[in-house]
């Protein structure tokens, strides 16, 4: 790859945040390269102080996947910040994220991406919504319920906001204002800054590796939280419908 293409913006960046993901990261990253084959793409893995080998095996899979950039967190600091920390890394103008245990399928991946790039600037996000959900029912339960009282107290004409298979436009994304947890409420701060989103079906399959960093209850902590500070910013929102220079 020559100096020129290295440097030149990429049409998009697949963030992946990872931690502890040492067996998944590197079957995900040859499944991501497969999907975007023969498009303009990077793929940025964003290492959050994993304790175990996967810094290791993803910068060594960099001589194999040369559009595969690794960042590494020095602390450990959630997906939210793993999240940021790829996107202000990025190159390219439209982010395509995706969970790094492998439960999303880079298959969709492009579907989604294509689209945003073909649609007008305002909109700016087309999330995936999964089906036939490959988790526990107690997991289906608690998220069946925290998606409908989300949904109505923001209105955010969201289905599945724990999907991490997303495309978003790059500026969009950093014009929200930042707090952890907030790829879980990314449909309803686009709304807020004025933008469109879209939704569209995706697969999702059984984490076949590691073991998952969440709990009903540690989700729930954290949503309760999340969900006032969301609403609150809601209320605190004024949009000028653009701005023209005269």
């Amino acid at each position: 790859m020559s100096t020129s293409a290295q440097t030149a913006a990429p049409d998009y960046s697949v963030v992946v945040p990872v931690f502890d993901e040492g067996e998944a990261a590197p079957v995900l990253a040859r499944e991501i390269a497969a999907a975007f084959g023969g498009r303009d793409y990077e793929m940025i893995f964003v290492n959050d102080a994993s304790r175990d080998d996967t810094l290791a095996r993803l910068t060594a899979l960099k001589a194999e996947i040369p559009q595969l950039r690794v960042l590494a967190h020095r602390k450990n600091s959630g997906q939210s910040r793993a999240v940021r920390s790829g996107v202000l890394g990025a190159r390219g103008a439209i982010i395509v994220t995706l969970d790094g245990d492998g439960q999303n399928d880079p298959a969709d991946a492009p579907r989604l991406a294509e689209r945003l790039k073909a649609a007008p600037e305002t909109l700016a996000m087309v999330g995936g919504e999964r089906v036939k959900r490959q988790d526990s029912e107690a997991k289906r339960w608690a998220s069946r319920w925290a998606n409908r009282i989300r949904r109505r107290l923001l209105k955010d004409q969201a289905n599945d906001t724990g999907c991490g298979l997303k495309a978003f436009r790059r500026e969009a994304f950093l014009r929200l204002p930042y707090f952890d947890h907030i790829h879980r409420y990314l449909p309803a701060l686009m709304l807020r800054e004025g933008y469109e989103i879209a939704f569209e079906p995706v697969n999702h399959r059984h984490r076949e590796t590691g073991a998952s960093k969440y709990t009903n209850w540690g989700r729930l902590k954290a949503s309760f939280t999340d969900l006032l500070g969301v609403m609150w910013l809601n209320t605190r929102a004024r949009n000028p419908q653009g701005v023209d220079e005269v």
